[in-house]
């Protein structure tokens, strides 16, 4: 990782679009910031994309996709993207669309549900997130938010998901969890479609990815123009993909850092 000012002008002058994680990027202790809200604001009047992806569930990213200057937010790790009409002011009304159809997604519901069930019942001291009733395509254990767990329990975690077929991954509060081959990196491929019918992976170097922990590695690989907020020095030693610059900012404050470098 270098730090951002070694970041190019000639490729931040390219850039087009943002992708962004919410939690501990965007969001500083759970909330979003007024620099992190008024960076997203100086992107799109700017004219840039701005698209956040996270593993939060679709119910809770709603009245964030209703007010936040966003083209989209894809939730639940690339399953579930709302779109708000962005003819209306603020909360703009909602579309909802998803990567499975909905016999796949009622199924698959009911085979995470039970696997739920079972970490909960053999892993002592481990419990389902908070926000796990506006989960629709995955499920999602508390590691840090309100339940603080070891590594081991982490590790203990992930692998009862995999063995039970699902893919599992670490952000930096939750262990998600879920049955289908979407992650980040699809649902941006998957939305740049949906919303511009356009090839993401034909023009990646238009793009930036902003994150902060395990669970942004495989948007850090793919994207030359990627950049983790300081605080993924906390996620270093897991990762075996870095980012290519990091800000000297945590958080919201790293984001409104990356905003300011590209509109500088």
């Amino acid at each position: 990782m270098q730090e951002l000012p070694h970041w190019p002008a000639a490729q931040r002058e390219g850039i087009t679009g943002i992708f962004t994680d919410i939690d501990d990027t965007l969001t500083t202790e759970g909330e979003i910031t007024a620099d992190a809200l008024q960076a997203l604001g100086a992107l799109k009047a700017a004219g840039l994309k701005v698209v956040a992806i996270t593993g939060r569930p679709v119910g809770w990213s709603e009245p964030f996709a209703a007010r936040w200057p966003v083209d989209a937010i894809v939730a639940e790790n690339g399953a579930v993207a709302l779109l708000p009409d962005a003819q209306s002011a603020a909360p703009r009304p909602l579309a909802k669309i998803y990567q499975q159809d909905a016999a796949t997604r009622s199924s698959n519901f009911a085979r995470m549900q039970a696997v739920l069930a079972r970490i909960e019942r053999e892993l002592p001291g481990v419990t389902r997130a908070t926000d796990s009733p506006g989960r629709e395509t995955d499920i999602a254990i508390d590691h840090s938010e309100f339940t603080q767990l070891a590594d081991a329990q982490i590790a203990a975690v992930v692998a009862l998901m995999k063995s039970e077929g699902m893919h599992a991954t670490v952000s930096s509060i939750h262990i998600n969890g879920w049955y289908g081959e979407h992650n980040k990196l699809e649902g941006a491929r998957w939305i740049v479609r949906e919303l511009w019918q356009r090839d993401l992976d034909a023009e990646m170097a238009q793009w930036v990815y902003v994150g902060d922990s395990t669970n942004d590695q495989l948007m850090f690989k793919a994207f030359a123009n990627s950049v983790g907020v300081a605080n993924i020095a906390r996620f270093v030693p897991q990762l075996a993909h870095l980012p290519r610059y990091v800000t000297r900012g945590e958080r919201g404050a790293g984001f409104t850092e990356v905003v300011r470098s590209l509109l500088d």
